[in-house]
């Protein structure tokens, strides 16, 4: 198996700034406590291929809901590589939790963004049972695998990425 890539967390102060955006009830004491006790996403066993995510509070999503979730993690990758990112199959399978994006794609040159290259996940209960999602903080809610990908022959780009999502559309 070839390694292309490292996980990282993102600054203390990142983190702080995306959790208060998205979780303004938190305390910047509460916040700082729940940075200390993040986790770098990791495979479950030598045949998975995804890398998984931990949530980094607990998370209640009533159906039709959707929540912005900071990950405090970043990743650095080799160029012609991209990390995708999935709901935890059971997740989907029980609850129908959808990432809103499909799916997540994280660049490379991700890493180097404004905000870190902080990956956040925004995942929406889309149950037709009305069932709500429940998840405690510590357990894996996405998953990322790493694909390699290629680029045209003619490719000429040149544009250097500055900043998140959108940031790369002009």
């Amino acid at each position: 198996m070839r390694k292309i890539a490292k996980f990282h967390l993102v600054s203390q102060e990142q983190f702080t700034n995306d959790m208060k955006q998205h979780f303004p009830d938190f305390t910047g004491e509460e916040i700082q406590e729940i940075f200390s006790k993040l986790e770098l996403p990791r495979r479950a066993t030598t045949g998975s291929a995804g890398y998984d995510f931990y949530a980094p509070t607990d998370i209640v999503l009533a159906p039709d809901k959707s929540r912005v979730i900071p990950t405090g993690v970043r990743v650095a990758i080799e160029e012609g590589w991209v990390l995708k990112c999935y709901p935890r199959s059971g997740l989907g399978f029980k609850y129908r939790m959808q990432l809103n994006n499909t799916v997540g794609i994280i660049d490379s040159d991700y890493f180097h963004s404004e905000n870190e290259g902080h990956i956040l996940a925004k995942i929406t209960n889309a149950s037709n049972k009305q069932k709500k999602i429940e998840i405690k903080a510590g357990e894996g809610f996405i998953q990322g695998v790493f694909v390699e990908y290629g680029i045209t022959y003619d490719d000429q780009v040149d544009q250097v990425r500055t900043g998140g999502f959108g940031s790369t559309t002009g």
